[in-house]
């Protein structure tokens, strides 16, 4: 037979018949999807299949039928690791040296056909083997590939914060430099957090303007239909399915099985219990007085907790925080900035003001954010630089005439006590509004990767937290009925006619 007549599908069929396998339905399915897509052109795909549903064994053997119809072809298998991705190369290898219609490719010497890198015979003479594993922490500089595998590059340790997933996607960015111009892209795996790479959606409060495979062909194979039928049944049966939903936490099997973008460990704090609102706030004065409300309810408290930092790449942000508390004793976090100071060295400012010192520049910033929300008092941490800021802060309130007490606070308690203590009793109870403009910030991205024993960014946390723990609980306003049986007695206030002369 021709080896161009040989389609993918029975290239595959082939070799389960070797071993003694017959072909799974879902590996037909992800057989055909991968071959329309390489001979109609798609260079950018994304194959996401249930754990152990063999797609990382599927995806080895199109890597083999494409050198099957290309010699010239070189394939770079980027991993986690280096050790899974030679996982990958030695099963290409396998399938190369006993598939019947590969026999033409095995090299007369086995020179460079090792289990990290291997060159089939070939006619072009070229630089970069036919296949090579990478670990995603690798040097790639230099290389060159007409097709890059990226087979389970995210796992756990490097998708748990989000420091970690930025660093990934900055890996995942030099790919671009090693593919030609007709170069293909294969992303091969599940997702391990709300963040995915994977995601379908863009993550605007993360600064996502667009998913990170935006464009890519995909391939979704939950290990459940949606009418609730197995895509395995020959393995997975439904009683299978029980047993595994039984022994494993519900988010790893939503995010595993099922190819959810959820985290696979369940973070503290849960951003659906958040009520999210669009209403402005609404200033009206009356009877010499003036009131606020947001959402067609007043409010009756605010708090403001500005948390200073001068910050770092990797460190916390100052962040300043508004909270209003209404009449029914609810919390509503209406805005909240992180804050940002030049350095004597960058260029100046094009309204050619005066340079100010990067603690004035905070200070400012937080008069500006308190005038603008009508907040009547700041809370100033002055744990570190905090000790110097209340006093150039008030200079600053003075400076454009707004009237507020800056009240200093020294900081003892643990900050994860501190988030726990303020988030813990007013989520669970679903008293917590957060304005849809505060979604956009990395506060919901922070509450959902929060744990107490984590290390990732939680400023913004700390900052909200510090608002809430800054005002006295107050209970909802019960209305009591006008009448109603007193076992007092009768009580209230009376009149008493009194004839008593002074």
């Amino acid at each position: 037979m021709p080896k161009a007549e040989a389609r993918f599908a029975e290239f595959v069929w082939i070799w389960d018949q070797m071993l003694g396998l017959s072909l799974p339905a879902h590996h037909r399915k992800m057989a055909d999807w991968l071959e329309d897509c390489w001979q109609s052109g798609k260079r950018e795909m994304l194959l996401m299949a249930f754990r152990n549903s063999g797609k990382s064994t599927l995806v080895g053997l199109f890597c083999a039928w494409l050198l099957y119809r290309n010699a010239d072809l070189r394939i770079l298998v980027l991993a986690a690791d280096l050790d899974l991705a030679k996982k990958m190369v030695r099963n290409v290898k396998r399938v190369v040296e006993r598939h019947p219609l590969m026999a033409s490719l095995l090299p007369e010497k086995l020179i460079d056909w090792g289990s990290e890198r291997f060159t089939v015979a070939r006619p072009a003479v070229l630089r970069d083997p036919s296949m090579q594993a990478v670990g995603i922490g690798g040097n790639i500089t230099g290389s060159r590939a007409d097709i890059v595998i990226c087979d389970d590059v995210e796992v756990p340790k490097n998708s748990d914060t989000a420091h970690k997933r930025s660093e990934l996607r900055e890996k995942l960015g030099e790919i671009a430099y090693v593919l030609g111009p007709t170069g293909a892209q294969l992303y091969v795996g599940t997702p391990h957090s709300y963040y995915s790479i994977y995601a379908r959606e863009a993550r605007s409060e993360v600064g996502e303007a667009a998913p990170f495979l935006a464009g890519f062909s995909r391939f979704e194979l939950p290990i459940v239909n949606r009418d609730g039928t197995s895509n395995w049944p020959e393995r997975f049966d439904n009683q299978a399915i029980a047993a595994m939903r039984a022994r494993t936490p519900e988010r790893k099997f939503q995010s595993q099985m099922m190819l959810e973008m959820v985290a696979p460990v369940a973070g503290m704090l849960d951003p659906a219990k958040l009520r999210f609102y669009d209403d402005a706030a609404e200033i009206t004065h009356g009877n010499g007085r003036m009131t606020l409300q947001l959402g067609g309810r007043t409010m009756v408290a605010s708090a403001c907790h500005f948390d200073p930092s001068f910050g770092s790449l990797r460190g916390d942000g100052a962040v300043v925080a508004c909270v209003y508390i209404c009449d029914q004793g609810e919390y509503w976090l209406h805005d909240m900035a992180w804050l940002r100071a030049s350095s004597s060295s960058d260029p100046a400012p094009s309204d050619d003001k005066p340079w100010q010192d990067e603690a004035s520049q905070l200070c400012a910033q937080v008069a500006g954010f308190m005038a603008r929300h009508h907040l009547p008092s700041v809370r100033v941490e002055t744990n570190g630089i905090g000790r110097f800021l209340p006093n150039i802060l008030r200079r600053e309130l003075k400076s454009i005439g707004w009237a507020a007490s800056v009240v200093e606070h020294y900081e003892s308690t643990n900050k994860a006590t501190r988030i726990e203590d303020a988030f813990g009793a007013v989520m669970g109870a679903g008293l917590l509004h957060v304005h849809r403009a505060v979604g956009q910030t990395p506060f919901v991205a922070q509450m959902r990767d929060w744990h107490p024993d984590g290390n990732g960014p939680d400023d913004g946390l700390d900052a909200v937290a510090g608002c809430i723990l800054n005002d006295p609980v107050r209970l909802p306003r019960v209305d009591m009925p006008v009448r109603r049986a007193d076992w007092r007695g009768q009580s209230g206030i009376f009149a008493a006619e009194s004839h008593f002369n002074p």
